[in-house]
């Protein structure tokens, strides 16, 4: 068990005072504010323990009679109770008012977030590829900057993911997000991100990711003066390690750099607005407080921030590039054993080392389909064309690979030892095809000539001829 407990002020006698997570009044305060010197509780599904004020976690027991200082007990389930220990998921909440304390929600517009399943498109087998999300214009947070490339699965049956992307240049002001539908992992490009939730506060900025679970409601500020990102929205089982099996007990992605965050609260007796994805749309209920109001809590369903450098790459120190499955930092099950619904995969820099190997990603054809984002650099499989913030998209069984530049040097380079590191990509990788939204298919930064890359990869087999003649088939003469 992992225990951490911090220390902040005691309850101040108004009760609108300032607490650990109080944010400042404005946007352009909080834009400046510094997320310097938060504190974290290690190790991805740890039974965590945290309380702000000392004293406001329950000894022995989950529920008493009366919780300490006047909090409500509250169990957070991410999971079914009776799923097995292991995949289980739940925490308990000491909060300053129950959840239920809240007024009837009401639809509001979804702007450009969509859930699966699409209707306004089709599936579509060509390869795609998009340009960075231009940074919006008007006034435009977290929430009211997600845009909806694609997705799979169905929203309601709790299975697939919506890919998303995210751009603001405002911090949430009075609001909070909550997302019933599935868990957020979110991945920055440009700016760093505080994220406030129930649990406590996290710091994400580029090469950072984090994860924030299904039902934990947050608030997203930025700390600099614009932010950009990607967003897979998992419906189905929550993210967890993948096995490691040979590999052993350590390597990938090591559960103690997993941070969740300690206890912060707000006591705001002020209007809130809180906006609930549910159902595939968007609902809105005016609270008269923050929910933002989780004195202490223990258990394992937790946010968490994870940084991509301290991925532990492993790879070929023979021959052949490994399947990229080798680079999985999270999964996500699915009924069959190794199909997952869906995969975050990390291409960290690395060293390159095989001999008679052709050294980039090989060319490929997959019945997983494969969403990739650029978070800094470079894409060492596509000379050009694919910068940081853009997107592309290969689907179930696409053929793709290294562009024609990439092929030309890396098929034709001295092989020494290489170390990769002009960049970080990753992939959202998916058992079902991913249906695109007609909004991220019309969009004016969809390249329209993607399959450029490839079109003028020449052959280099000869065939066979003789002397004088035309080259022909070298296989069994064809009967008639």
């Amino acid at each position: 068990m992992v225990e951490h407990r911090n220390q902040p002020s005691p309850f101040p006698s108004s009760g609108t005072g300032a607490h650990p997570m109080s944010s400042p009044s404005t946007a352009a305060e909080q834009a400046g504010t510094p997320a310097a010197g938060l504190d974290y509780s290690p190790g991805f599904g740890n039974e965590h323990v945290s309380e702000a004020v000392p004293g406001a976690l329950p000894v022995g027991r989950n529920s008493p009679q009366r919780a300490p200082l006047g909090l409500y007990a509250e169990q957070l389930s991410g999971t079914a109770f009776t799923e097995p220990r292991h995949a289980n998921r739940r925490s308990w909440l000491y909060r300053i008012r129950p959840s239920a304390a809240h007024p009837r929600f009401r639809r509001t517009d979804n702007g450009a977030l969509l859930s699966a399943p699409f209707t306004d498109s089709e599936p579509d087998p060509n390869r795609l590829r998009w340009d960075p999300l231009p940074l919006p214009e008007r006034d435009t947070d977290f929430v009211t900057g997600l845009y909806t490339v694609g997705g799979n699965g169905d929203v309601l049956r709790r299975c697939g993911i919506g890919i998303h992307l995210y751009r603001a240049n405002r911090s949430m002001v009075d609001r909070v997000f909550v997302d019933s539908d599935g868990e957020l992992l979110i991945v920055p490009e440009l700016g760093g991100l505080l994220v406030r939730t129930e649990l406590g506060l996290l710091e994400a900025r580029p090469g950072q990711v984090a994860l924030v679970p299904r039902g934990v409601r947050f608030r997203v500020e930025l700390l600099d003066g614009a932010a950009r990102g990607y967003v897979c929205e998992n419906y189905g089982q929550p993210f967890r390690l993948p096995d490691l099996g040979p590999i052993g007990a350590n390597g990938l992605a090591n559960p103690r750099d997993f941070l969740a965050p300690v206890a912060a609260f707000e006591d705001v007796e002020e209007p809130v607005e809180v906006v609930n994805k549910f159902g595939g749309n968007l609902w809105a209920a005016q609270y008269d407080h923050s929910p933002l109001d989780v004195v202490a809590w223990h258990g394992n369903y937790a946010p968490y921030v994870y940084d991509l450098s301290r991925f532990n790459v492993l790879g070929s120190i023979s021959f052949d590039h490994p399947d990229p499955s080798i680079f999985t930092v999270l999964t996500s099950p699915s009924s069959t054993p190794g199909l997952a619904n869906a995969d975050f995969v990390v291409f960290a820099p690395r060293w390159l080392v095989g001999e008679d190997t052709f050294r980039p990603a090989y060319f490929h054809r997959n019945v997983m389909s494969e969403f990739m984002g650029l978070i800094d650099g470079a894409y060492d499989a596509k000379a050009s064309g694919f910068a940081p913030g853009g997107a592309s998209l290969h689907n179930m069984m696409s053929a793709h690979g290294p562009d024609r530049d990439t092929y030309a040097k890396a098929s034709s380079a001295e092989l020494l030892p290489e170390k990769v590191d002009g960049g970080t990509a990753f992939m959202f990788e998916t058992r079902w095809p991913v249906v695109v939204t007609a909004q991220a298919m019309a969009a004016d930064h969809r390249q329209q000539d993607y399959d450029a890359v490839w079109r003028d990869i020449g052959r280099g087999f000869p065939g066979t001829a003789p002397a004088d003649g035309p080259v022909r088939s070298a296989g069994p003469e064809r009967t008639r």
